[in-house]
């Protein structure tokens, strides 16, 4: 696999520092999850369910792969091994408070004093430096909320919501890999590691990149606006006779105007005088969708469709995540892999989004249970069978 013998420290909690070893895991790196006595919070996201459902999916997704242990950094024994295993380690990954890896010793500066060659990748909410760096952050309040995300998304007049689970912290994963494997390619040429650090904030900030550039540049911005009133009414939701939905987006502003207006079954469209050109359509937004969608709540789905690809147009259809575990085009994509259950069988889980043709990842091993490999991780990194029994005496190992 690309990743083979590149060794990689987790030392993060939740979902945007596991998700990114994750990734590397998938491609062949090996991870050493440590966690604190007690767990990943989350490893029990699901504990305050009416029913135990028998699986946790989420913590799963982001930990499969990888090597289990327990430390407590609070005691000198833990802190110590944890040092150890960065000493030989490729890639440091955290999203600890830097003040509390200050406070026991594992900030950039000491972990890389004893090896050089170490990518310190800390991830934050709100960056290492400006008066707001200390404060705590998930992807609602950090990615969501303050970059910008949910103000740019909801439609005008449409009160705020809550994003899914993940979403912020995903895509912080994307941009981590990103990070560590530009510092890796600098070690090749430098032999020297580095430190990179990736925010919740920044990823907001990127991920709405288009919209805020026009903002930066011009000093304003349209808004988002409902579906019966879009600022084009060819880049829309529409649905079909039997309900189901679908969004087509033109090439370019107006590209397939005429086609379109024919799969709508409302050819006459193309030449009426209120939407004769781009300007006037957009004027006569509303009323032009009323006139498609009218078209389109008149026909089958299974005609729009092919309708819609005769005429080689962009659309898709509005999927539910049980019909995209059905799709066959997302299963063909690479975008699904198959995950040892534990007990014999395997499951489908989503996939890192990248394909290297010739390199089969095949059954991907489960997470690891709470401290399930920590006796061996430790003898490998040089501990003796009566030190590691010593720090699971004093609580320093579990």
């Amino acid at each position: 696999m690309l990743l083979q013998g590149l060794k990689v420290v987790d030392f993060s909690a939740y979902i945007a520092g596991p998700g990114a070893a994750g990734i590397l895991a998938d491609w062949g790196a090996e991870v050493v999850k440590v966690e604190r006595p007690g767990g990943d919070n989350m490893r029990h996201v699901f504990a305050d369910l009416k029913a135990d459902i028998g699986a946790n999916p989420i913590f799963d997704l982001d930990n499969r792969g990888k090597r289990g242990i327990v430390l407590d950094i609070t005691k000198p024994a833990g802190r110590d091994a944890l040092a150890r295993l960065a000493e030989t380690a490729d890639v440091f990954l955290t999203n600890t408070r830097p003040v509390s890896l200050k406070k026991y010793g594992l900030d950039d500066a000491t972990l890389r004093a004893a090896n050089p060659r170490l990518i310190y990748c800390v991830i934050t909410g709100y960056g290492l430096e400006g008066p707001d760096a200390h404060l705590p952050g998930f992807d609602v309040t950090a990615f969501w909320g303050r970059a910008g995300v949910a103000a740019m998304t909801a439609p005008k007049g449409v009160e705020p919501f809550m994003l899914r689970t993940g979403f912020g912290d995903h895509t912080t994963s994307l941009a981590t890999v990103s990070a560590i494997m530009a510092a890796l390619y600098a070690r090749e040429k430098t032999g020297e590691g580095r430190m990179v650090q990736t925010s919740l904030l920044g990823s907001g900030v990127y991920v709405m990149g288009s919209d805020l550039a026009v903002q930066l540049k011009l000093g304003r911005l349209a808004s988002m606006r409902t579906r019966d009133n879009p600022v084009n009414a060819i880049s829309n939701f529409y649905h079909s006779a039997d309900g189901h939905w679908f969004v087509h987006n033109p090439r370019g502003n107006s590209g397939g105007w005429e086609m379109f207006c024919a799969a709508a079954g409302k050819p006459e469209l193309a030449t009426d005088p209120r939407f004769a050109d781009g300007k006037n359509r957009r004027a006569n937004a509303r009323e032009l969708c009323a006139e498609l969608e009218a078209g389109f709540a008149a026909l089958p789905f299974e005609e729009i469709a092919r309708r819609l690809d005769a005429a080689d147009l962009v659309w898709a259809p509005l999927q539910t995540p049980a019909e995209v575990a059905a799709d066959p085009q997302v299963a063909a994509a690479g975008a699904l892999l198959e995950v040892d259950d534990g007990r014999g069988g395997t499951y489908r889980a989503p996939a890192p989004p990248a394909v290297f043709p010739g390199e089969e990842m095949g059954v991907r091993p489960p997470a690891p249970g709470l401290g399930e490999h920590t006796r061996q991780v430790l003898a490998q990194a040089g501990y003796g069978e009566a030190e590691i029994e010593a720090m699971f005496a004093e609580g320093a190992a579990a």
